[in-house]
């Protein structure tokens, strides 16, 4: 990665802002149930403090539209943080004004703030230049660490840039790109992408991109049944993008001049309605009755996927394969984890794009055997489809040696 970092900027006594991604789970209580976007971010934080720096974070939490939502507070995480760095983090309840200019100044060497959920203000997602100054002039230093919005032009990703003579990545942000700039550059081979989700639409971009650099494409989700619609065959009441079908055709055309494995399920899950009492069946794709919905991959496709991914060499995975908020239709989504964790065992590179993935990984309980779940979903994903990331695009470019 071809940016400046926080390894190349001295710290000490310098208020330095970081741009975290702290877009976490809470329960009704306040608690948090995921904080694995929190840890992610401890490397970066840890490495400020602990060189004397004065570490101002900022976050957004949820989607409050420019409206305070005390549901949406990120007072929780402060409490949450400072348990995990062993140290007390100072909270100001609004991340520009009087509250915030006092909290920041009166930091010591080592201590930590954290502002309150940025997007209670509009002008955050609009990138107003007026909000992005009265963030930036917090501090004299900018870290961006929150890859998760990275593929997003906000103001405290891109806006607050332009008020910093350096603006550098963290540690998190150094190793997203780092995984996933080297699977799509110099992979090792064979290189297997699995897409999954809902619709080929979100997905369009990815699969185009991926046909000039992976050797097999696996789909699964309800985006296959456009495939299969486009292929003439009966999807009864499944998932169907009717817009998409000829766009499905030319991806199945374009696949083959590509000499790409562009494998879809071979079996479903199907039932009458999406509901967790519905009665199940496992039927061949080619079986699907017309009053029936396929919401998962059978257990015939799992055993096909997963000999791909044994003789895989580089794996990349984002999108489930099935209807994951259900439990009886996530299973196929977690045994494809399970099946990736086996081929990392076996030396294979494997990256989650974050999302139902990531979760599927957890559930699985293999999250320590995938080589990097990413903590950014809709950032991963353009990524993999060859997207300038604004919120890395804006960071200082280091100067290469030859």
């Amino acid at each position: 990665m071809n940016k400046l970092t926080v390894k190349d900027i001295a710290v000490s006594g310098k208020k330095v802002l970081v741009r975290v991604d702290f877009n976490v789970p809470l329960d009704g209580s306040g608690r948090i149930t995921d904080d694995s976007r929190i840890t992610a971010s401890l490397p970066t934080i840890r490495t400020i403090l602990d060189g004397g720096g004065r570490a101002i974070l900022c976050s957004h939490l949820g989607r409050p539209k420019g409206r305070v939502v005390p549901e949406m507070s990120l007072r929780p995480v402060a409490e949450h943080l400072a348990d995990l760095l062993g140290a007390p983090v100072k909270f100001a309840a609004d991340c520009i004004g009087e509250e915030a200019e006092q909290k920041a100044n009166a930091l010591a060497d080592g201590q930590c703030l954290l502002l309150e959920n940025l997007r209670f203000h509009n002008e955050e997602t609009d990138n107003d230049p007026d909000f992005a100054g009265k963030l930036a002039s917090l501090a004299d230093l900018y870290v961006n660490d929150a890859f998760g919005t990275a593929h997003r032009a906000h103001a405290s990703t891109e806006g607050v840039t332009k008020h910093f003579d350096r603006s550098v990545a963290g540690f998190l942000i150094e190793k997203e790109i780092e995984y996933l700039g080297r699977a799509l550059a110099n992979p090792a081979r064979p290189f297997t992408a699995i897409l999954g989700g809902a619709k080929i639409s979100g997905k369009i971009d990815v699969i185009n991109n991926l046909f000039e650099k992976v050797d097999n494409i696996l789909i699964g989700g309800g985006m296959a049944f456009t495939f299969f619609k486009a292929m003439g065959m009966e999807i009864g009441t499944s998932l169907l993008e009717e817009d998409k079908i000829e766009l499905a055709r030319e991806i199945l055309d374009k696949a083959k001049s590509h000499s790409v494995k562009f494998l879809l399920p071979v079996d479903c899950v199907i039932a009458a309605e999406l509901d967790e009492d519905a009665d199940l069946k496992i039927v061949g794709i080619n079986d699907i009755p017309a009053d029936m919905k396929g919401l998962d991959i059978g257990p015939d496709t799992l055993k096909l996927f997963s000999g791909i991914l044994a003789d895989s060499k580089t794996i990349v995975w984002n999108g489930p394969m099935g209807v994951f908020e259900y439990a009886q239709f996530s299973l196929g989504t977690v045994a494809m984890a399970g099946q990736m964790a086996l081929a990392t065992d076996n030396g294979a590179v494997s990256i989650i794009g974050g999302g139902d993935s990531a979760a599927a990984a957890i559930k699985a309980g293999v999250k320590d055997r995938i080589t990097h779940i990413s903590t950014g979903g809709g950032a991963s994903l353009e990524f993999l489809e060859g997207k300038s990331l604004p919120g890395i695009a804006a960071l200082t470019d280091a100067i290469i040696e030859v």
